[in-house]
């Protein structure tokens, strides 16, 4: 399957070197339309005003965790089928169950490569919603 180069992602984290570590992983496998946002709550308005076509969240976050903002995104008639991918630096089972029951489409932990973001992106880009 091909990678749609041209999709639309949003990159979700409070840390500017891991916003700068996922725009460089999928700027190395061809993605270049990417949007950052410094948490949940500035990802959730940006969603409401723009389309994407993937989102990877943070996990952990200040205002607004990756948790919550994956919930909106579900609950939302507009947003609900958008892939989501949640990053996270703790794989811990319960946090990852809870991604899961919340409608997660993947989930990736820190560190990874590019190969690994690239594969997770085109599993959830196929999956039907």
């Amino acid at each position: 399957m091909s990678l749609d180069l041209n999709m639309r992602i949003l990159v979700v984290d409070d840390s500017n070197t891991m916003q700068r570590i996922i725009k460089t992983a999928l700027r190395d496998i061809g993605l270049r339309d990417v949007t950052t946002a410094d948490d949940g709550d500035i990802a959730w308005d940006l969603l409401r005003r723009r389309s994407f076509d993937l989102v990877l969240s943070d996990h952990k976050m200040p205002r607004m965790c990756g948790e919550e903002l994956l919930a909106k995104v579900r609950k939302d008639p507009d947003l609900k089928c958008v892939p989501f991918i949640m990053i996270t630096a703790e794989a811990f089972r319960e946090n990852v169950l809870t991604a899961v029951k919340l409608g997660v489409s993947s989930y990736i932990v820190k560190p990874f490569s590019a190969q690994q973001l690239k594969q997770k992106i085109e599993k959830v880009c196929t999956a039907v919603c």
